[in-house]
């Protein structure tokens, strides 16, 4: 399917995902964040598909956010139940989403990297929650997860300054994993999803939701203790994968993993 505003690729089991609108640094308007809704709700329902990798186009921009032009130009508004970008509160996707950074991630931008799982960084990105400064708040995510991800006092000299982070202290602070030059970062992206491709597809989104639905209980005991009736894990102890492991590891070969 052919979309406007976002470009997709599939390379075996990973799907590229690609903010499209270079000319406005992948700023995401609301015909854009319906376009994304569409992307990945096709990725989350392909079985083929087992790992996404988040960028955007061109060299500047990863994506600088809401589109404020369109909105104070009078353009039709609204997103999806899935939230901005089709993402922020998609809460229910196991699949893993890697975010290539290769640019400036602002505000709604930074809260796209956010919702991914993994976040990597070009050598010129940029970080920020810039929104008090244009009276607005970072209502995407933003004040919830990177409290969450790196520690609320951490969290709140970004939030409440505005901040810009780079790079390197982003590294420092704890939400990127991995700097890298930019010819570097899309092949550091495929190494990355080709690892994680490596384990059990359904595993790894069996082990994705139990981080994530752990995190709502009030105690480890709490997690542990439903963590297999999570429907993931379900999913995963009446797979094939679940003998194949176990068998391939026996027999001292590389596991055929089908994710079914």
């Amino acid at each position: 399917m052919a979309y406007e505003f976002v470009k997709v690729e599939r390379e075996g089991p990973i799907t590229i995902i690609t903010l499209n609108r270079p000319e406005n640094l992948n700023a995401v308007h609301p015909p854009a964040s319906f376009e994304l809704h569409e992307v990945f709700n096709a990725f989350a329902a392909d079985p083929d598909q087992w790992v996404g990798i988040v960028t955007g186009a061109g060299e500047r921009g990863f994506s600088a956010g809401n589109d404020l032009k369109y909105q104070s130009s009078g353009g039709v508004m609204g997103a999806p139940p899935t939230g901005f970008a089709g993402l922020t509160q998609r809460y229910d996707l196991t699949k893993p989403l890697i975010a290539a950074v290769n640019g400036v991630a602002m505000g709604g931008g930074f809260e796209i990297a956010l919702a991914c799982d993994i976040i990597l960084a070009s050598e010129n990105a940029l970080f920020a929650l810039p929104e008090p400064r244009v009276g607005l708040m970072a209502g995407a995510g933003g004040v919830h997860r990177l409290p969450r991800m790196i520690g609320l006092q951490r969290a709140m000299s970004m939030i409440l300054t505005a901040r810009r982070v780079g790079p390197d202290e982003a590294k420092d602070l704890g939400f990127v994993s991995e700097v890298t030059s930019a010819a570097d970062l899309m092949p550091r992206a495929r190494a990355w999803a080709q690892m994680i491709c490596e384990g059990s597809p359904l595993a790894v989104r069996a082990s994705k939701q139990a981080v994530m639905m752990g995190l709502d209980e009030d105690t480890v005991a709490q997690a542990m203790t439903k963590q297999r009736t999570y429907p993931a894990y379900v999913a995963l102890a009446q797979s094939q994968d679940y003998v194949e492991g176990p068998l391939a590891f026996s027999q001292k070969r590389t596991p055929a993993w089908t994710g079914r």
